[in-house]
């Protein structure tokens, strides 16, 4: 069985077990947490079901794991002859989650 949910503006394929990292969530370590916006359903036996656009009564429960950041990403800008030179870092916050249970 597996679904496609949606979180953090992005869409994810779970199945039970799975250990994802996703945009950061407010919640703390060991808290459960309930997805509800499920788009695609199946228990893989050819049973299907589609959300319009999400699929009612369907829920995806899981674990925070870890909140933390992810690696420095470097930006650097630069213009030849100019004297510019501009350097930033981003450290992008995730939530890792563990799909405990997909209801539908």
């Amino acid at each position: 069985m597996y679904a496609v949910m949606k979180t953090g503006g992005k869409q994810y394929k779970v199945s039970e077990g799975n250990i994802l990292k996703v945009e950061k969530l407010e919640a703390e370590v060991g808290d459960k947490i309930t997805f509800e916006n499920i788009l695609f359903l199946t228990d893989g036996e050819g049973n299907v079901k589609v959300g319009d656009p999400n699929v009612s009564e369907a829920k995806v429960i899981a674990e925070v794991i870890e909140q933390g950041r992810e690696k420095k990403v470097v930006v650097y800008k630069y213009k030849k002859r100019k004297n510019y030179h501009k350097k930033q870092g981003h450290r992008q916050p995730f939530t890792k989650i563990k799909i405990e249970k997909i209801e539908g």
